[in-house]
């Protein structure tokens, strides 16, 4: 039973990942989070193995997205060669800040900073791309890509949240720029992955079939499944009108945001 839950969560990943090029996470992390405590895991560790295995299903499910996307033309190479670096480093760093915080101000911390992207891309949906303004200089691009990769962690979205909302700003238009997302995914899942399994095993946290605070069974289980799927979403991604993505992509943060902050408060 638990298998197929898995593989349900992630078919829903993969295909998010396509259409929206965050890696899954906004899925995968709250569907963990429930599934875990079903599980009677301890409170203090669920919301941390929840980032940390959705984190590590997203190094497979970037490489399918990316795969889609490149097929599409939509991978700004020059610009992920810029982002990627510093976000796998800053991503490798959120880990072992996350594993600082307690799982209640994790869920808090995300909850609040979904709902804040939501609003964002839902008024930017409003606002046609300025196609006159330019991307920042390289050492701005790497300055930027430091802060989504610690961010990527903490929240364990795979940096889509602020990669899309960031290259829409500079006039990107919305396809390109989650494209480019899915691409500079797997960086941070790789780095953000390798954070959570190290910083996870020095915590002492025993959770059946995990390495630190990665599940196997969970990774395994969702990988397989999203893998097939982002391919679909991304061919999704293409059909839709910028307008109408950002507006889909915006509710979605919404209802994940919610959920985590209510589950925070309660």
């Amino acid at each position: 039973m638990e298998l197929i839950i898995f593989l349900i969560i992630g078919a829903l990943a993969g295909f998010a990942a396509g259409l929206f090029g965050v890696g899954g996470g906004t899925i995968i992390v709250p569907l963990l989070f429930i599934v875990f405590t079903q599980m009677d895991y301890s409170p203090d560790v669920i919301m941390h193995l929840a980032l940390g295995t959705s984190l590590a299903t997203i190094v497979v499910t970037s490489i399918s997205s990316l795969m889609a996307h490149h097929k599409n033309g939509a991978v700004m190479w020059p610009v992920f060669k810029n982002l990627a670096p510093p976000m796998a480093i800053g991503c490798f760093a959120g880990a072992a800040i996350a594993g600082w915080l307690s799982g209640i101000h994790l869920q808090l911390i995300v909850g609040l900073f979904l709902i804040w992207v939501a609003y964002t891309m839902f008024t930017g949906a409003k606002k046609a791309v300025d196609s006159s303004r330019i991307l920042p200089s390289t050492g701005k691009q790497v300055a930027a890509g430091s802060v989504i990769g610690v961010a990527s962690a903490i929240f364990g979205i795979g940096g889509g949240s602020l990669t899309v909302p960031y290259l829409n700003r500079y006039g990107v238009v919305m396809q390109k720029a989650v494209g480019t997302s899915a691409a500079c995914g797997l960086p941070i899942a790789i780095a953000g992955a390798w954070g959570f399994m190290i910083f996870g095993m020095k915590a002492h946290t025993a959770v059946p079939n995990s390495i630190g605070y990665v599940h196997t069974y969970a990774f395994l289980g969702i990988s397989l499944m999203s893998f097939f799927t982002a391919k679909f979403g991304a061919k999704a991604a293409h059909a839709l009108s910028p307008q109408m993505l950002k507006k889909c992509f915006a509710v979605l943060l919404v209802i994940v945001g919610c959920f985590f902050l209510v589950k925070g408060l309660i």
